[in-house]
């Protein structure tokens, strides 16, 4: 049997749509988490500083000012957004996820320096003063790792600084007159004098068992978003298939039946209606899944109903894509769900420590809107404030969006006489 030569863009047009589409992967998924510390940016943390000072060498000294002036002067302020506020907007902060950890300078600290600078040299039991980093592990492990290192980095400076400050007090005061020697100062003593801040880190809120250190709200919308691009697809394709629209091929058995007389506007009816049953059953099966590996869900009816609408929308959207684009809307549901999607969706590494083309993405791309609302349910006690409500209303939007514009794309096709047909999809070669 012969047949006429292959065609040069058989070949070509994959080839090329692969390179580029691989080239467009390799730039999101690489770019956003080779480098966090070079595109750290807005990362936001909290300074409290509630010391109320002391008299330190004979005169009024608050050291939790000058702290709270060095570490201003320390932390960069193009990596990182240092917000001074008291001890209730800052657990405010923490409990709506807004701050990734705090700095705490306790109202004592300066008269703990104090004793402590006495202590050198009369014996007794003393503790030195303390400063706390509190970190907010609901928001990601990664997070956190890179709020201490910023944190610690700052206040390692600071206690080399205070340390030097407080030796200098304490051998003013010691300073031998002619009448007197100066007490001893033990070598013990000196070395306390030289890191005299202990930095105690402490977490705010921590996370139970089950949650995969912070990660179990990432994977669970990302569960929900291949639910309704994926099922999408497949709605796609099996309703065509029964429509007489496309074939049907199972290995060797291959079956085309006629095409049905229904329009494009009906065809897409249908298929919403199809997303909209498979919603709330995929998200039901979602629920059991993780209940059953003992996941901790304290909001359990508002994930089921949150991951549904978000399967919808989803749904709802990648089929008026493929209703507006045909088979080219595969690859657009692709670029626009998973390829942009999962760098910008902050689940893993947060947005801040990523560039700021992320950061631009992520204020429309559907995956990070699902995941402000389903970490919000997990980890916040589901509170709009959190999160839950920005998520809510932009897939609300989002859902709009696409029964606006599916709807009007295949009425247009409808109206213009675009029917899916044999004859009228018919190619002639060249």
């Amino acid at each position: 049997m012969t047949g006429k030569p292959v065609r040069a863009q058989v070949w070509t047009r994959p080839i090329v749509v692969v390179g580029l589409l691989m080239a467009l992967l390799s730039l999101m998924y690489l770019g956003y988490v080779v480098n966090p510390e070079k595109n750290l940016h807005d990362f936001p943390i909290a300074l409290v500083n509630q010391d109320v000072g002391d008299t330190l060498g004979g005169q009024p000294t608050n050291v939790g000012d000058q702290i709270a002036t060095a570490l201003a002067q320390n932390i960069p302020a193009d990596k990182v957004d240092l917000t001074v506020t008291g001890i209730p907007e800052m657990q405010k902060l923490l409990l709506d996820g807004k701050i990734y950890g705090a700095i705490i300078i306790p109202n004592d600290f300066t008269k703990r320096l104090g004793i402590l600078g006495t202590a050198s040299v009369v014996s007794g039991k003393v503790e030195r003063p303390v400063i706390t980093i509190q970190t907010n592990p609901r928001i990601g492990s990664y997070a956190t790792s890179i709020t201490l290192r910023i944190t610690e980095q700052a206040l390692a400076k600071v206690n080399e600084t205070v340390g030097r400050q407080l030796t200098d007090t304490v051998d003013a005061q010691l300073r031998p007159t002619p009448d007197t020697a100066a007490p001893p100062v033990s070598g013990a003593a000196q070395l306390t004098l030289a890191e005299p801040v202990d930095v105690v880190i402490t977490p705010f809120r921590p996370l139970p068992d089950g949650t995969g250190g912070g990660l179990s709200a990432f994977f669970y919308t990302l569960l929900v978003l291949l639910a309704g691009f994926t099922g999408a697809m497949i709605i796609h394709t099996m309703v065509d298939a029964a429509l007489g629209f496309t074939p049907t091929e199972y290995g060797p058995w291959y079956v085309h039946y006629p095409s049905t007389p229904i329009s494009r506007l009906r065809t897409l009816l249908l298929k919403w209606g199809i997303v909209a049953i498979v919603a709330p059953l995929v998200s039901a099966v979602f629920l059991a899944v993780a209940t059953l590996l003992d996941m901790p869900i304290d909001r359990a009816p508002m994930l089921f109903l949150y991951s549904t609408l978000a399967i919808i929308a989803v749904g709802v959207t990648a089929l008026s894509v493929l209703a507006a684009f045909g088979s080219a809307g595969l690859l657009v549901n692709l670029i626009l769900f998973i390829v942009l999607g999962l760098p910008s969706a902050g689940g893993s590494v947060p947005i801040e420590a990523t560039p700021k083309a992320m950061g631009w993405l992520s204020t429309f791309e559907p995956m990070h809107q699902v995941f402000l609302g389903i970490r919000a349910i997990l980890y916040f006690d589901a509170r709009g404030s959190s999160g839950l409500a920005h998520g809510t209303w932009m897939t609300l939007l989002g859902l709009l969006i696409g029964l606006c514009f599916g709807a009007a794309i295949t009425a247009f096709y409808d109206r213009k006489g675009l029917h899916r047909s044999a004859d009228r999809t018919r190619v002639t070669e060249e």
